[in-house]
Parts: structure tokens; sequence; C-alpha cells
């Protein structure tokens, strides 16, 4: 063990050994059991929330997806970008012959096998991600979106050797510095804030069964953060876990913009009916037949099936004009029942997602980019609508 990072913090009667791995390093998951076979531990905790730790025990939790809830609820966005970061990790563990998050899985093993209680400390994956997307501007998140779509279509390999210089501690220290100088509330959202829930987490566990010696196994980029929250953190458990898990507050941003486009399109089309029944008409098939037709061409693009593009036309001129509604949930939930995915859909989705034509290819993923392509075609059609309609205006007299 002398090669892997380990701190150990010594608190209210507790030894908490903090294990740092690499997730798709083939050593860190030995080196899991062999500090589990070298030391006696009475509880071993792991870098998971509930969703995740369902996920790596029942990997075909996923056939069970319903795809309409997803779209009614507004979890597109976060399934998405599961399914993307997911494709990375499994992109590289393919290039060593392990699976991602292999020395989560060989503690949560070594815990049932020896009848200890195994903690899942992380934050909920939806929340670090939705508290991520909230802290982050327009262009960041845009660079974000960008950045997770490059990594998965990227064919460059990393060597194991790179990986494993992961876990030493100058390195990691420089690469999350500046991390976090470029994007310091992206970096609070997924390293900062996990710390502090984390090691609260620790000795929130901690305290129900006054353990003597506890594992916590841990990407190694938590453990610097971790070790000092467990070192220095005087606030009950139960009140730092309160300041991270909130939900984050929703922008009343978007809300007035998409307030001020109805006011400004209906607006305009009173103004030209006002003006002359001609100019209105104008103005209002303008409207139908470019945000119509851009809808549609954001379907095609995402190969959608033609009742699929045919709702988007449709709901294209409409859903601009209510907040709450997006082209694409109306040709995405279409798609997902003309073309209902299939056992074999998810099954082959955790391999489709790995290559870009797998995300046309598979009925699954392909609802997805039909919801995004739509909405994204009725997006630049509004602003092509206006741009026009605003110039009828200005040269009639």
């Amino acid at each position: 063990m002398h090669d892997q990072p380990v701190r150990r913090v010594h608190r209210d009667g507790t030894e908490y050994v903090l294990l740092g791995t690499a997730h798709v390093s083939r050593r860190s998951a030995e080196a899991v059991r062999e500090m589990i076979a070298a030391e006696s531990f009475d509880a071993i905790a792991v870098e998971l929330c509930d969703h995740r730790a369902r996920a790596m025990r029942e990997p075909d939790a996923i056939a069970r997806l319903d795809l309409f809830n997803v779209i009614r609820e507004g979890k597109v966005g976060v399934i998405a970008a599961g399914l993307a970061l997911g494709a990375f990790q499994r992109r590289l563990a393919e290039q060593f012959g392990i699976e991602p998050g292999a020395e989560m899985r060989a503690a949560m093993d070594e815990a049932d096998a020896r009848q200890l209680p195994c903690w899942l400390i992380d934050r909920d994956v939806g929340l670090t991600l939705r508290r991520a997307r909230s802290a982050l501007g327009f262009w960041d998140k845009t660079t974000l979106t960008a950045g997770m779509i490059g990594s998965m279509v990227s064919s460059d390999e990393i060597s194991e050797e790179d990986i494993e210089k992961l876990k030493q501690g100058d390195m990691l220290q420089s690469t999350f510095a500046e991390f976090a100088r470029q994007s310091a509330p992206l970096y609070r959202s997924l390293i900062a804030e996990r710390d502090q829930f984390m090691a609260a987490r620790l000795r929130q566990e901690a305290s129900t069964i006054a353990p003597r010696k506890v594992l916590a196994v841990l990407g190694a980029g938590h453990l610097e953060g971790i070790e000092r929250h467990l070192n220095s953190d005087q606030q009950q458990p139960a009140e730092l876990l309160l300041e991270v898990i909130s939900e984050p507050k929703s922008s009343n941003v978007g809300k007035w913009l998409g307030y001020a486009l109805i006011v400004l399109v209906l607006g305009g089309f009173a103004w030209g009916f006002s003006r002359s029944e001609r100019l209105g008409l104008d103005l209002l098939i303008n409207w139908t037949v470019i945000t119509a037709s851009m809808g549609a061409l954001g379907a095609l693009a995402a190969a959608a099936h033609p009742l699929s593009i045919l709702a988007a036309a449709v709901s294209s001129p409409l859903t601009p004009l209510h907040p709450a509604l997006a082209s694409g949930m109306v040709s995405g939930a279409v798609e997902a029942w003309v073309r209902k995915p299939k056992v074999e859909d998810f099954a082959q989705l955790r391999d489709d997602v790995m290559h870009w034509r797998g995300w046309w290819r598979n009925s699954v993923t392909r609802v997805f980019l039909v919801f995004f392509l739509t909405s994204f075609g009725t997006s630049i059609g509004v602003w092509i609508a206006i741009g026009i309609n605003t110039g009828k205006m200005a040269a009639h007299p």
C-alpha cells in the first residue's frame, strides 16, 4: 500500500482511514481489497449516492426507465449528461480492462462478505448536477456541454500510468487548483461542496454506532478536502449537510425573458392586424412557417420518425408562447411512443453511447436527440422569424 494515497484522521474516538482511488484504475480496485484484508474495520464508506450505488448493483435498472416520465419531469438533460459522462469513463476503462467504479464495487462486496455496514456518503448525483448547472453562466454551461460531447466522441487514449499519477497529492492538487481558477463555481459544486457533504456524512454515520475504525473509499481528488473538514469542522453534521443539499433557486431571468418573448410576438401580431389584415396575416404566416420548418429540421437532424417530425412542425409555432413547454417535449414524446425502445436498445445502451453514431442508432438516446435538436431548431426559428417580422413592421408605413 506504500504507493497509494492514504490519509488518517482521528476524531471523536474514531479513526477515519481515507483511501484515494482513480475510478478507472485496476490498481485502485486491488488496493481496496488489500487495505480491507490488512486492517480491521468496523464500517466501510464509499463515494456513492443511493442512485449510483443502485445503478452499480443493478446494471439492468435502466431498462425500467420510463421515457415519458423523464420528458414530463424535465430530466432529459440530467439523464443525457449521465450517459455522456458514463460513456467517457467507460471508454477509458475499456483501455485497461476494468469496469468504471470497480473499486467502489469491490468495497461494497467486501463489506457484504464481512457483514460490515456499508455507508453511501456522496450527495445525490442529480442534485449535484443541478447545483453545478445553476452556478454557471451561459458561456460556462455551453463550454461544459461542448467539453462533455467532445470527451465522449474523442478517440485519444490515456495511459494507465497517467491515471495512476492522478493519485499523487502534488499533481492532483495542482490540477484542481487550475480547474478552480478556470471555473470556481463549477469546482465548488462538483468538488468543494461534496467534500463538506461527505465529511459530514462520515461523522453522522459514525455517531450512530461509534466505530473504532472506518475505511472511506474516495476519489483521490477529495482526500485533501475531506481530511480538512474532518479535522476542522465544528458544526453538527446535520447543519453542514443542510448548507449543501438545498435545491438551486431557479433564476427569474429566463422566466421574464419567456414572458417578454410572448408579449413581443403577440404584440407584433396585434400591431400588424391593427395596421392591416394583410400585414397581420403576413406576420402570422412568417412566424408559423419559419418556426415550424426549423423545428421540423431539428427533428429531421435527429433522424426522428415522420410522425415526430410532424409533431415538431405543429408544436414549434405554439410552444414558444407557453413558458413551461418546449417543442422537443412534444416531438420527443411522440418519438418514444412511435418507436418504443426495445429490450435490446437498453441492453446496447452502454455501448452505443460511447460513439456518436450510436446516439442516433439507439432508440433510447434518439429520443433525447429528438428532444434537444427539435428545441434547438425551434429556438433558431423564433429569432429568425422575429428578425424578419421586425423588418416587415419597420418597412410598413
